[in-house]
């Protein structure tokens, strides 16, 4: 028979008090000021004591189980659950999957404290300093959080360490982009920021760190140089979207806590389904986790106005892009980034040389160079010309242009006479690309 400490401790001391009260060493009205009791209440455990001994003492609701109380085997099942298939999970992501795939029932807190009682879980350390909360914004997409956090996503690949490049929206913490790359760069990053925007449209602002690729910092630890911009600031200038860095990590709490929300439950997700390459795991979060991300932690706005503006008919491929300012060479070439570019010659010019030229790089690698509105040059992303009347699809493969347009209809030419006829002279070949 196992008891609790306090009712071992209170029968000790009621067998102690009624022993000395026998032997004449206190009264027993003395006994009952000791014990808390009446007089009638220690007339029935002294009347217990000599019929049963010291066993007569204990708390007879220690003897008898709880009706609550858990089956072991069922106990026994959750702790060998969570050593073999979920070990390093949390509680609360553990007890969501624990009742959905394994069809335990027990309560929340009962399944913690048994984790934390078998030393597999630790408990709760205490909080730090007290913080006050920032409101969330009103509306959605009135402010996005946008991060990129580097860790070993993929837990059967210990060795190799991805960046999961998360949007995350203010008002509602919906998850609205959710990536793994190699590194967090602007090409990355831009590509990020174009799904959402064509996916929602543009929002009111923009949270970030202050990584090289977001601002030009000249001091480390320092102000913000908003004068010389980077390209994604360029970018998010240009479609007049405000950009917010933080100064701390504490600043962008609403950034760090996802983070750690996903380095919590993806690593364990993708490690239970499997998963070891960067293509799986992009699919299993678009398709599996983003939707079971949102439907778990987002919430409705405080204002039900959306702050997203329509995309409408702008051409993000030349706003997100890296770009550049060139001055053409003499042989007709421009630089960038150690690729040449030789410009073909241009209808009403006879050369482009000295002429300021807009060069960008797309976010597929492409090369185009502007002259004010017009457009100069189509290069691959090795710097090889490709040719005016091909361009490429949305697919990724190239076409001709026009290609998919239906042919034009040839001209009904008049020919009153056979001399009207010879100055004509032949008829022209119609088709796409005439």
């Amino acid at each position: 028979m196992v008891l609790a400490a306090a009712a071992l401790e209170r029968a000790m001391k009621i067998q102690e008090v009624i022993m000395r009260a026998l032997s004449g060493a206190i009264t027993w009205l003395q006994a009952a000021d000791i014990l808390g009791l009446d007089t009638r209440s220690v007339r029935r455990w002294r009347a217990r004591y000599k019929a049963g001994g010291r066993v007569a003492l204990y708390d007879r609701r220690c003897l008898r189980p709880s009706r609550r109380k858990a089956p072991a085997l069922e106990v026994q099942r959750i702790l060998r659950l969570y050593r073999e298939r979920f070990a390093g999970w949390n509680v609360r992501h553990f007890y969501r999957f624990a009742r959905r795939d394994h069809d335990v029932t027990l309560s929340y807190s009962f399944v913690k404290l048994a984790l934390q009682e078998a030393g597999l879980v630790r408990k709760g350390r205490a909080r730090g300093r007290h913080r006050r909360r920032r409101e969330p914004r009103a509306c959605f997409g009135e402010l996005l959080h946008l991060d990129g956090s580097p860790h070993a996503w993929l837990a059967r690949c210990p060795d190799q360490r991805q960046t999961l490049i998360a949007v995350l929206d203010d008002a509602t913490q919906r998850l609205l982009y959710a990536q793994l790359w190699s590194a967090e760069t602007t090409t990355t990053v831009m590509s990020a920021l174009g799904d959402v925007f064509r996916t929602c449209g543009l929002p009111g602002a923009l949270y970030t760190d202050r990584a090289g690729w977001a601002f030009l910092t000249p001091k480390a630890g320092g102000p913000i140089d908003r004068t010389h911009l980077t390209h994604v600031g360029r970018a998010l200038a240009h479609l007049g979207i405000e950009h917010i860095g933080a100064y701390s990590p504490q600043a962008r709490g609403r950034g760090e806590r996802l983070n750690r929300t996903l380095q919590d439950r993806l690593v364990n997700e993708l490690r239970l389904a499997g998963i070891a390459t960067l293509e799986a795991a992009n699919a299993y979060l678009r398709e599996r986790f983003i939707p079971d991300h949102n439907a778990r932690f987002s919430h409705p706005p405080a204002d039900s106005t959306a702050a997203f503006v329509a995309l409408g008919d702008v051409d993000l491929d030349q706003i997100l892009c890296e770009e550049d300012e060139r001055t053409v060479a003499p042989d007709n070439t421009v630089s960038f980034d150690t690729v040449r570019l030789q410009l073909a010659k241009q209808p009403g010019r006879p050369t482009c040389a000295g002429a300021r030229v807009t060069v960008r790089r797309h976010l597929d690698g492409r090369f185009t160079v502007w002259r004010g509105p017009t457009r100069l040059g189509l290069y691959a992303a090795s710097g090889v010309p490709v040719p005016a009347r091909v361009e490429q699809a949305a697919n990724g493969h190239f076409r001709v242009a026009g290609a998919d347009r239906p042919p034009m209809r040839p001209r009904r030419i008049v020919r009153a006479t056979a001399g009207r006829q010879r100055r004509l002279g032949p008829r022209l070949p119609v088709g796409p690309g005439f």
